[in-house]
This record gives C-alpha cells, structure tokens and sequence, in this order.
C-alpha cells in the first residue's frame, strides 16, 4: 500500500481541511446541524472526491482531449466546491455555529487548498499545451 507521501499535497491538504471541520462542527450548536454544519461536511467530503476523481484521469502522451476535459471539470468543481465552503464558513461564523479562531483556521485550510489545486491545474495546463 502506498504511504501519505506518495499521495498529491492538495489531497492531503483537503483531508486536513475535512478532517479539521468534521471535529470543530461536532460541537456546534444543535440548531445548525442539518444546515449549516451538514453543508460544510458534505462540500468537504464532496472537494476529497472530486480531487479524487481528477486524479483517476492521468495526462499521459496520448491522452484524449474528452480525458482532458473530465479532468480540468474535476478540477474546476472542486474549486467551486471550495468557493461555496468558505462562504457557508463565514455564514457559520456570523451565525455563531463556529467561532472566530474557527473560522480563522478554516478559510486559512481553504486558501491553502485553492492554492494548491490552482496549481495543480496550472501545472496540467502546462504539461497539455502543445509544445
């Protein structure tokens, strides 16, 4: 079996940012767990999957332009995903579901994996373009 470090940082750092949100939304009030905190789970689990289904696809000489795509569309919800977390985050916070350092914590866990998935694509952009 292969180890952690064999895996793609933007996949570990998207199980952090899961894992970190699964145990902070734990103790939330019980009045935001079937909205605001079951939101936050499911687009967490939702951005893992995504990054995981990209990562299926391997960009190989000879990949088609159909693979491609599925890829770079992998990618592109996954980022979304990401974008729709950190706003149901910051209404969490405003709703006092989460605290501030929270809330801190996570859009810090969020940024970095947008970071690293923006990379990621970029260097797929690179590796794909016509030399």
């Amino acid at each position: 079996m292969k180890g952690k470090e064999d895996e793609l940082t933007v996949i570990t750092g998207a199980k952090e940012l899961c894992q970190y949100i699964l145990v902070v939304t734990d103790r939330s009030p019980k009045k935001f767990r079937f909205t605001l905190v079951s939101r936050m789970q499911n687009y967490a689990l939702d951005v893992i999957e995504n990054l995981y289904l990209a990562n299926t696809i391997l960009l190989k000489s000879g990949t088609s332009e159909e693979k491609v795509r599925q890829r770079q569309e992998y990618q592109r919800n996954a980022m979304v995903t990401l974008r729709l977390l950190a706003y149901i985050a910051m209404i969490g916070r405003k709703c006092q579901c989460i605290t501030a350092k929270q809330h801190s914590v996570m859009a810090d866990k969020i940024m970095e994996t947008q970071r690293l998935l923006y990379a990621w694509a970029k260097s797929d952009q690179k590796r794909i373009e016509p030399g």
